[in-house]
């Protein structure tokens, strides 16, 4: 039997890194190596994670301790600002590791590859340094990408997200009480997001970000201006095409709601609401943001770069 492939995790308290224990503990070819969180330091991984069974505990790890562990693969669940230097220790430890970042570090590093599996499979060339898209980021490319070729101007993408995307770390943006009856705009021009969407489909797309009282999942409702008219049918077939043999995204009738996105690994795209006139159309993405817009993904990227069937231990 083939020995399973080594892999731990850098900042495994946060929410995504819960779900990616989780992830891992169910791959037949995947064992968990490590799991490094400076607040839960000793404590056993079982009993922080209902998906993790056994003895392993978490560690302080600083970034030469994870290069000393040689892993095969390590995922960096950290915040922004903090990837570079355990990527500089892995480097210059074992620098055939494999690296998921799931921060917005390398997004805009040409020498790293952008995984965004459903739009970049084809790009992937053995790279051992892959960053993950950013949650808003995945959810606006995938309702933008079948109709970048018919478009008139930038896409104007109204994002919602719910306050588990804003970490851990007490903040406004996850405050119950403030969130209660309200939903939050925050960084409404030149988000990082905004940013690494206008990068990867070459043209500029404008995005507003806000924060509702939902623990969980991203909507994302695009307003897109036509180079000319459309029919609905036609809308929705360019999206059915694109995504046909893609399990982790179904293209629906009506727009899809966060509540039924909330827990699964894919996303759903529906809405195509046209204009009078057919040249404006809006479509509706949703997603998990902890899932497909961060710890699914991850898993996706991880499968392809390590030989497995890329949907191994997803649900789908």
């Amino acid at each position: 039997m083939t020995q399973p492939k080594t892999i731990g995790i850098v900042g495994a308290r946060g929410h995504t890194g819960q779900e990616l224990i989780r992830l891992v503990a169910a791959h037949p070819g995947l064992e968990l190596a490590f799991v490094s969180s400076r607040e839960l330091d000793g404590q056993r991984v079982a009993d922080h994670n209902d998906g993790f069974a056994g003895e392993l505990r978490f560690e302080s790890l600083d970034a030469d301790a994870v290069a000393a562990k040689g892993a095969d693969a390590v995922i960096l669940a950290l915040p922004n600002g903090k990837a570079a230097p355990f990527v500089a220790a892995t480097d210059g430890a074992k620098p055939d590791t494999v690296i998921v970042d799931l921060s917005a570090d390398y997004r805009f590093d040409a020498g790293w590859y952008y995984g965004l599996p459903e739009l970049t499979r084809a790009q992937y060339a053995g790279q051992r340094r892959i960053s993950n898209p950013g949650c808003y980021a995945t959810a606006m490319q995938l309702a933008i990408a079948p109709l970048v070729e018919h478009l008139a101007g930038p896409p104007q993408c109204f994002g919602v997200s719910g306050y588990s995307g804003a970490g851990t770390t007490p903040s406004d943006k996850n405050d119950a009480a403030l969130l209660a009856d309200n939903l939050m705009p925050y960084a409404l021009t030149n988000h990082v997001h905004e940013r690494e969407v206008s990068k990867q489909l070459s043209l500029p797309v404008e995005f507003m970000p806000h924060v509702a009282p939902h623990f969980r999942g991203i909507t994302m409702t695009v307003n897109l201006w036509l180079s000319a008219p459309m029919s609905r049918d036609a809308v929705k077939a360019l999206y059915e095409a694109r995504y046909a043999d893609e399990p982790l995204v179904e293209v629906i009738d009506d727009a899809p709601w966060v509540s039924r996105i909330a827990g699964r690994h894919g996303a759903q795209i529906g809405a195509f609401t046209m204009a009078p006139g057919n040249g404006r159309v809006v479509v509706v993405a949703t997603l998990d943001n902890l899932l497909k817009g961060a710890a699914t993904q991850a898993m996706q990227n991880l499968n392809l770069a390590l030989g497995f069937d890329e949907l191994t231990s997803i649900p789908h």
